[in-house]
């Protein structure tokens, strides 16, 4: 017998619930907290250090090789409101990945969808598919449910990025598949840029006709800083705003850039804060560069280059720069959408 076996002091009914048992059953009135007027939510806010994490991975770097126990040196955030799951919040796995000089990450694929937010440095490639993405610092890169990646240092320096994985949900919902895959030798030297830029990548609303797109993601695989840079200062420039917000979008559908991932960016002046705001789901954010302090729920965290920061769903969050802030998140806003659950509410 596993399922709870409920006890009562009057004879029949305590006989009942020990029948109830016996056939793993249970019974609804003596079930508490099912249904809440807020969710109950067991992730905390936090703020993992970039200092600490920086220090952590090079130390990483220096004891594990990438193939001991695994094919990925990565550092994984573990919300301590999770009861030790892996998870930074309970939607969403966020980790940082340190790749050495001229090391390699073999290649795999799994059904969880990944993506790559660069924190510092640059020099290294990520194959998706077999496609040569290069990758540097405040550029996103996707890797979709299923597409074979493997990472490639060439140079003398390391490099430290963000990944966030939607792996907590793909593995709610028992369908977390894995495959490792042969490695390949790629020649980036000649490659102006990835195939994905050079199909989907031409500027604003340009898209190659009659060409075949992925069915649920972005087929546009890497967002480059310096196009995310211009955008976030044009719309200072236009709005004369003290801050600016922008969403990653697939260039040719106008949603999200995966389908259960939204990819945001905040720019907010010194000085200025952001209005406060909640939504049902997860957040993960990372700051990119600039100071400043992040309010999360009750808890608030000075923050800095590297910081990444847990926003559990419905919790009030909020920014304010000390020096100009640029914040990279991740949400699971388009689960909530498609099932009808998404709720915002600001102040």
């Amino acid at each position: 017998m596993t399922t709870t076996r409920f006890r009562s002091t009057e004879a029949d009914i305590d006989g009942l619930y020990h029948e109830l048992a016996e056939h793993e059953l249970q019974p609804l009135w003596e079930l508490k907290g099912l249904l809440t007027r807020e969710p109950a939510v067991a992730g905390t806010p936090f703020r993992w250090r970039g200092d600490d994490l920086r220090k952590l991975a090079e130390r990483a770097g220096d004891l594990v090789p990438v193939d001991r126990g695994g094919d990925r040196r990565v550092l994984a955030c573990c919300n301590p409101g999770l009861a030790g799951a892996p998870y930074a919040v309970s939607t969403l796995w966020a980790a940082v990945q340190y790749l050495r000089g001229h090391e390699m990450a073999p290649a795999h694929r799994h059904s969880p969808a990944a993506l790559r937010f660069i924190t510092e440095g640059e020099g290294v490639f990520t194959l998706v598919d077999g496609d040569p993405l290069p990758m540097g610092k405040g550029d996103l890169v996707l890797t979709p449910s299923w597409t074979f990646h493997e990472h490639h240092n060439p140079g003398d320096a390391p490099m430290m990025w963000m990944d966030v994985l939607d792996l907590p949900v793909v593995a709610a919902l028992d369908a977390v598949f894995f495959e490792e895959g042969a490695s390949e030798e790629a020649d980036t030297a000649t490659a102006p840029a990835s195939a994905s830029e050079r199909w989907f990548g031409g500027g604003p609303g340009l898209v190659p006709a009659g060409h075949e797109t992925p069915p649920s993601h972005s087929p546009l695989l890497a967002y480059r800083w310096a196009d995310t840079d211009r955008a976030l200062t044009a719309q200072l420039d236009v709005s004369g705003a003290s801050s600016a917000k922008l969403r990653y979008s697939d260039p040719v559908r106008g949603g999200d850039v995966m389908p259960t991932m939204r990819c945001e960016i905040q720019r907010i002046e010194a000085g200025a804060s952001t209005a406060a705001f909640r939504q049902t789901g997860g957040r993960v954010a990372c700051v990119l560069h600039g100071t400043g302090r992040a309010r999360v729920g009750e808890r608030v965290f000075d923050i800095a280059p590297g910081d990444i920061i847990a926003v559990p769903s419905w919790s009030r969050w909020q920014f304010l720069a000390t020096s100009r802030l640029d914040v990279f998140s991740v949400s699971d806003a388009p689960v909530l959408e498609a099932l009808g659950l998404f709720r915002t509410s600001e102040g």
